[in-house]
């Protein structure tokens, strides 16, 4: 037992005569009350309460020009599996893994499954929210220098699972929600009263028959500040074609006001995504592939998160205006408030028929948040939203649903730094 207990003090002791090496953890649960969340819920139907839970281990390794960061988790619903068992259907895998080297004092290459999340995560998002959250296999080149300049360019090329393929450039890539290859480019420049990116990305999937069909997004965010106000600004507009070979022909065009108050900030805004109705012959959707759509268009996700709305096979779009504001509550409490209203670009039509236009109207949502910096190593949100829907939305949905839909939730957040030499 001596010699064990000898042999992991060296492992973790050693890396202090050649590197840094800091192991943190993360438990976060939040339970959660739905009755409405993500779509309308019917008449029928009751309100779902539950408990998910992500458990991660993180590692991280730096010594002069490298940098390797490993990060492995578990997400699982309470209860899901019996006490004693031997087999577990919850989620278990790698989040991230990579090596990261300096080849130059400005310029660095980084490979392996990794966050892309860039600006303010609209186009490309780590997904934090999301117990799993997300991450690519992907290589990515990255420049800065001091004079706030900066630039990445990223790629990969996925296949699907196979312990030793035969083939590989023409191996079928399917079944999954993701890009047979994509590549990217980032550029960004700070200045003392604003920021500018642009972003080329180019996502290329795979169709049944094999044949690959490509969809390039081109996007610029900017923000200045005038006197006490911030003005923000975001233009992203997509070309290619999609799955069914329609010409893709999208835009998303967002802009916002924060003026600081007495008492708090107010962030007017409006996010316009164009859709199309079921009679367009192209493609008018846009969509925000890889974003963390959580953060924008209502906490209760009714829009872009792992759902479709619209008729025909075909996305609607989104306006979306909305009154965003934090209160502080004390050094450490705050109260984060969103109002959101939500209207449809794209014509919505009564269901089973293209001639019967319905209001573009979907409805409006209320979101609460309750953020509570207990210390550096705990947090504690608390959240409710509501959103009152519209017979609009039921169609956009394919659903005869409620008009008041709701949702609660809880989330404990423990983060320590279990060793760092």
């Amino acid at each position: 037992m001596l010699r064990a207990s000898g042999f992991l003090g060296a492992l973790l002791w050693a890396p202090a005569a050649f590197g840094q090496l800091v192991l943190s953890a993360e438990i976060r649960p939040r339970a959660e009350l739905r009755d409405g969340f993500r779509t309308v819920n019917t008449h029928a139907e009751k309100p779902a309460a539950f408990v998910e839970q992500r458990s991660r281990l993180n590692v991280g390794y730096g010594h002069e020009k490298l940098q390797v960061r490993l990060s492995v988790q578990d997400v699982r619903i309470w209860g899901s599996t019996n006490q004693v068992y031997k087999t577990d259907p919850n989620l278990f895998n790698v989040f991230e893994a990579y090596g990261e080297y300096a080849l130059t004092p400005h310029l660095a290459v980084r490979a392996g499954r990794q966050v892309l999340d860039y600006d303010n995560a609209r186009f490309l998002g780590g997904l934090d929210w999301a117990q799993q959250g997300r991450s690519h296999d992907a290589v990515k080149f990255m420049y800065a220098d001091s004079s706030g300049f900066a630039a990445h360019a990223g790629a990969a090329f996925n296949q699907s699972f196979s312990l030793e393929p035969n083939k590989l450039a023409d191996t079928f890539y399917g079944g999954l929600d993701n890009y047979k290859a994509m590549q990217y480019l980032w550029l960004h420049k700070d200045w003392a009263r604003g920021k500018l990116s642009v972003l080329l990305f180019n996502d290329v999937r795979q169709r049944p028959d094999s044949s690959m069909y490509a969809r390039q997004t081109y996007g610029v965010v900017g923000e200045r500040l005038l006197g006490k106000t911030t003005l923000a600004g975001e233009f992203y507009y997509q070309t290619g074609d999609d799955v069914a070979r329609r010409q893709v022909r999208a835009y998303l065009a967002a802009v916002s006001a924060t003026v600081p108050t007495k008492f708090t900030p107010l962030t007017f805004g409006v996010d316009f995504l164009s859709g199309s109705d079921a009679t367009d012959t192209k493609n008018r959707a846009f969509l925000p592939l890889y974003g963390t759509n959580h953060a924008f268009y209502g906490h209760m996700d009714y829009f872009y998160v792992g759902n479709n709305h619209g008729q025909g096979g075909r996305t609607a779009g989104l306006a979306d205006f909305y009154l965003k504001t934090t209160f502080k509550l004390g050094a450490k409490t705050s109260l984060l408030a969103h109002l959101h209203h939500f209207e449809s670009p794209a014509t919505v039509y009564a269901p089973g028929t293209t001639d019967q236009r319905l209001e573009s109207r979907l409805g409006e949502e209320l979101d609460l948040v309750l953020n509570a910096n207990v210390s550096p190593e705990f947090n504690f949100k608390l959240g409710y939203s509501h959103f009152l829907a519209t017979s609009s939305l039921d169609a956009l949905k394919g659903r005869d649903g409620q008009q008041h839909n709701q949702w609660a939730w809880a989330m404990l957040t423990f983060k320590p730094v279990l060793f760092k030499n």
